[in-house]
């Protein structure tokens, strides 16, 4: 059994993180500019960018819940590094969820005590 790091995912995170810096940046602070590219701005909607954040965090805990029970049926080509990382991603990120819609329920709050 080998135990050590494996180079070709070293190598293939480094080629993307080189592919990521060679990319030109338009725009301000490296976001497209529609006007000047002459193309429609998309409007950024809220309820969208919730969901697909829900979305992710939903996938995150799903794939861990996955690599989980692989590696708890003995599936070689699942390490136990790879679950534990797994499951710490899926649980960050529900903890960041669960104190964005803190803040979010504050904010509401803050607003409906307010006097008109």
């Amino acid at each position: 059994m080998k135990v050590g790091i494996d180079t070709g995912r070293i190598e293939a995170m480094v080629a993307q993180l080189k592919a990521a810096a060679t990319r030109p940046q338009g725009g301000i602070n490296g976001i497209q500019d529609g006007v000047a590219t002459g193309e429609p701005v998309a409007k950024a909607d809220f309820a969208d960018a919730l969901k697909a954040s829900l979305d992710q965090v939903n996938s995150a805990q799903k794939k861990s819940e996955t690599l989980g029970k692989q590696f708890a049926m003995g599936d070689d080509s699942v390490n136990l590094s790879d679950v534990m990382i797994s499951m710490q991603k899926a649980s960050i990120s529900f903890q960041a969820t669960v104190q964005v819609r803190n803040k979010l329920v504050s904010a509401y709050q803050d607003i409906m005590n307010m006097q008109v």
